[in-house]
């Protein structure tokens, strides 16, 4: 399967579900982080300030793997694997939209001075569903 258009999917995706990025440090070992994240387009879409390690490695290498799992039930997930493309537009308001669905509130409240966001979009190439 190479596309997010399944129920069970859907479902995962819509929900304040956590998940586990994926990417490729220089040394080829893996970096692995839990993210918030939204659906834009079909393609799943993360953020992150700009300058910190998961972002920093997707700059160089855009592959990643995302895994995204049902808060009740951890044998419910599905993993994205695909190329990731960043971009800082709209990254402030993804942010925002991000605090709503996560934590419920307008705005995202751990901004930093001076910090830069960057939203990052997954187009998938694999996409394996499992639910147990």
């Amino acid at each position: 399967m190479t596309d997010l258009n399944n129920a069970d999917i859907q479902a995962l995706l819509a929900q304040p579900n956590f998940a586990v990025i994926s990417t490729n440090n220089a040394d080829g070992s893996t970096h692995s982080t839990v993210v918030w994240f939204d659906t834009v387009d079909d393609k799943v879409a993360v953020n992150s300030a700009v300058g910190r390690k998961w972002p920093t490695n997707l700059e160089r290498d855009p592959q990643t793997t995302i895994v995204v799992i049902d808060k009740d039930n951890p044998y419910f997930f599905v993993e994205i694997r695909g190329n990731a493309s960043g971009t800082t537009d709209g990254a402030d308001a993804h942010i925002d939209r991000l605090a709503k669905k996560y934590l419920g509130q307008d705005e995202y409240p751990y901004r930093q001075p001076g910090e830069r966001r960057i939203t990052y979009t997954i187009e998938p190439e694999h996409v394996r569903l499992v639910k147990q």
